[in-house]
Parts: structure tokens; C-alpha cells; sequence
């Protein structure tokens, strides 16, 4: 790039972070950041990723479930389009650059052409998908997967916590939730899907590098377990014959990571959330329920894990003769992102005169459902002690700002495979 490009750049940065700023004041809750899908907030936020599509030269549009869309025409017009993009919900109590970072820094890169009047000869899409994150109907990538026109009508009966449907929700929210097959798009629409999106992890951090290549983002499976045991008193029963599902739960929990730090292939497992019953001080817990969450870099790999550590449940769960009740909840493949554009990506990154390192994602992102109709390529931006989900989010200037240098450059340079 020439100097010239560079000044607009380092521009470029400095307009980012001031619109994820500016998107982090849109929330339900004054001093906590909470955006979820189909809320006055939500609708609030699309507004302003509207207008800052248009004034980057993009035609701009809310589709059927709530995605904002943005397009920059190519040299002709109707031509299949490089789609960039990321999701503008949030979890609750969120931090601001998990998405949203994505979605800004695609439309900056858009302004940066514009104000150059460069067209290429591919179009530009920029998408904000509306909810990614599942919070609100505990159903991830509906706004993905209702553009890659694989969204389950069923999940329009799903309920809130506050017992609003989702098909009451979007009609609140003015769109129409029998019309959502409207926001599919066909595969021969779009070249490649590219997403920007912080790591969510130590790993670019620990290399002292500010961006990195994404190899595939990991799949997930994600069980339900019941132990049942025999609830009595705490002083009464003798330890020998007692049936505790706590302390059964407990051993299954230490052997569940106890497995997955042997594994050195990249395999995760966690248990984010227990419950014992009846839950009282002085009576031995009768019935223990308990998440399990595990994800690897393969699909392989991953379900033969699974399998293992179900087969350590079971046993615990028989020699202490508890009852035992297990239920997969969510399975999602492993997305590899395409050859083709990771050597782009990592050419890209090379020529901003960083180290072109390639890492697994083992969070979830809209590209596992955009997969079914496009190949996906992603960039992560180094985040700093690799916190997310948390307040402490957080992404350095210089490292928001290289990260739009490279999806500028990958722009610019993109070529589409040979057909």
C-alpha cells in the first residue's frame, strides 16, 4: 500500500473503535452491556448500522430476521458478492468488540473504497447477523442460519423468560415470521464468506501477534446428565451406604477434565452449571443435574471424546449405584475454513509485515452456519488477556486498526477460485 493508504488506515482504526463505542451505549441495562435478539435495543442498534452502511456508500436493508445487509455494487452490477460480516447481539453482561468489531470494521473497509471510488469486480456485502449469540431463545445462529436457509420454524414457538414467543417477538419487532424463508440467499450469490472477529482467547497474545489465520472453527456437544441417588440425613446415614449424587457428580466432573488436559489435541470439555436437590445444609443430595460442554478440532476426534468420557459416567454412576440419565442437547459440526482463503488471509497478513500464524476457533461463529452455502474464511484480532464474554473485553487501537488493514488488503486482492 502507499502512504497515502496507510494515513486513511490508521484513520480507519481510530473510526472503528469510535463506533464500537458508540454501538457499546445501545444496551437494556445502563451499566452493563445487553443487546438480544428482537429487543427495542436490537432495533436501535440496526438503525445506526444502517445509516453507517449508507454513508459508506452501500445500499442498506433489514431483512426478514432481523439481519442488517448492506451492499457495494461492483464494476457490474448484480454481480455475486464477497460477503463480510459478524453478529450485533450480544450475551448479557457482554463485552462490546465480541461481533460488533466484525460487522465495523467491513463497513470501514467499504467507506475506505468508496471514498476512493474504487469497484472491483465482485460486489461487497456487509451482513450484522441479529442473533448469534442465542441468548434470548436459547437457539444459536438464528440470524445465519436464516440467510443460509436453514433456519428450523419450529424455534418460532421457543419461548423467552419472559414467556414471549419468538414468533411474537419478531412480529413486535415488525417483520413478519412466516415471510423469514425471505432472507435466504443461494450459493451462486456469494463468492466466499469472510469474518473478522476478536479470538476470545491467550493464544495471538502469548505470540505477541495481532492478528492470526483461522484453520476451522471447532464443533460442540453439549449434554444434559441426572444423577439419582438417595436423599437422607446428613447425620443419620453412615458413609458407606449412602447414594450422594453431589459427590457422584462430583468425581464425573474431576474426570471430565481430568481427560480433556491429557488429551493434547486440542480438546475442551467443560461443566458450566450444576444443580443439587434438595439443597439443603443437612440432607445428603438425592439428585444432582449437571452441563457438559466439549469441542475439538475435528469432528472425529471430538465425538470419539464424547464417547469416552460417557463411558466414565456410566461407570461412576454404576459403582456407586445412582441412576443415570444423559441427553445430548446441541451438536454442531466442526467448519474447516476453505484452503483457498487462508492462503489469501495469510498472504494478506504477511504483507502488512506480520507472522502469518494459523489457529483453531473453539467458540462458535456465524460461519457454521454461512458453510452451507458459501466457504468461509476468518481473521482473529488479538484481545487482551483473552477475556471475552466479560466487561473486560477489550482490543487495542493498533490491533483493531490491523486487523482493517488486512481485511482492506484481502479485499482488494481477493481472487475467487477457479470455477
Amino acid at each position: 500500500m502507499g502512504a497515502g493508504n496507510a494515513v486513511q488506515n490508521a484513520a480507519l482504526g481510530e473510526e472503528i473503535v469510535r463506533r464500537v463505542n458508540e454501538l457499546a451505549a445501545i444496551s437494556e441495562d445502563g451499566d452493563k452491556l445487553t443487546r438480544v435478539f428482537l429487543t427495542k435495543e436490537l432495533r436501535a442498534a440496526s438503525d445506526v448500522i444502517l445509516g453507517w452502511m449508507r454513508e459508506a456508500g452501500m445500499s442498506a436493508h433489514l431483512d426478514a430476521i432481523g439481519n442488517v445487509c448492506g451492499r457495494y455494487e461492483g464494476e457490474r452490477p448484480g454481480a455475486p458478492c464477497l460477503m463480510l460480516g459478524s453478529h450485533y447481539d450480544t450475551v448479557r453482561d457482554a463485552g462490546k468488540w465480541d461481533g460488533p468489531l466484525g460487522v465495523i470494521t467491513a463497513i470501514a473497509c467499504v467507506a475506505d473504497l468508496n471514498r476512493r471510488g474504487k469497484r472491483l469486480s465482485f460486489a461487497i456485502e456487509v451482513v450484522g447477523f441479529a442473533d448469534e449469540e442465542g441468548v434470548r431463545f436459547a437457539s444459536t445462529l438464528l440470524g445465519s442460519r436464516a440467510m443460509a436457509g436453514t433456519f428450523d420454524a419450529s424455534a418460532l414457538n421457543a419461548r423467552d423468560r419472559d414467556g414471549v414467543s419468538m414468533r411474537d417477538a419478531l412480529i413486535q419487532f415488525g417483520l413478519d415470521p412466516d415471510h423469514i424463508g425471505a432472507a435466504a440467499r443461494a450459493r451462486r450469490e456469494l463468492l466466499a464468506y469472510l469474518e473478522l472477529h476478536i479470538e476470545q482467547g491467550p493464544v495471538l497474545e502469548a505470540r505477541n501477534l495481532p492478528v492470526g489465520v483461522v484453520t476451522a472453527i471447532a464443533g460442540a456437544t453439549r449434554l444434559a446428565a441426572r444423577l439419582t441417588g438417595m436423599a437422607g440425613h446428613a447425620g443419620t446415614v453412615p458413609m458407606a451406604l449412602r447414594r450422594d449424587a453431589l459427590t457422584g457428580a462430583a468425581e464425573c466432573i474431576g474426570a471430565i477434565e481430568q481427560f480433556c488436559r491429557t488429551d493434547e489435541g486440542g480438546l475442551v470439555g467443560t461443566v458450566g452449571y450444576i444443580q443439587a436437590r434438595p439443597g439443603a445444609t443437612n440432607v445428603i443430595p438425592g439428585e444432582v443435574s449437571f452441563t457438559i460442554d466439549m469441542r475439538a478440532p475435528t469432528d472425529m476426534h471430538r465425538k470419539r471424546a464424547v464417547a469416552d468420557v460417557v463411558r466414565q459416567i456410566e461407570a461412576i454412576a454404576k459403582r456407586r449405584h445412582l441412576a443415570l440419565q444423559l441427553d445430548v442437547t446441541h451438536e454442531n459440526r466442526t467448519v474447516p475454513c476453505a484452503p483457498w482463503l487462508k492462503d489469501q488471509i495469510a498472504q494478506a497478513i504477511a504483507a502488512e509485515g506480520f507472522a502469518a500464524f494459523e489457529l483453531p476457533s473453539g467458540a462458535g461463529h456465524d460461519g457454521m452456519a454461512m458453510i452451507d452455502i458459501a466457504d468461509v474464511g476468518m481473521i482473529f484480532v488479538r484481545c487482551r488477556g483473552g477475556i471475552s464474554h466479560h466487561p473486560d473485553e477489550h482490543v487495542e487501537l493498533a490491533d483493531a486498526d490491523a486487523g482493517a488493514r488486512v481485511v482492506l488488503r484481502v479485499i482488494e486482492h481477493f481472487k475467487p477460485p477457479a470455477s
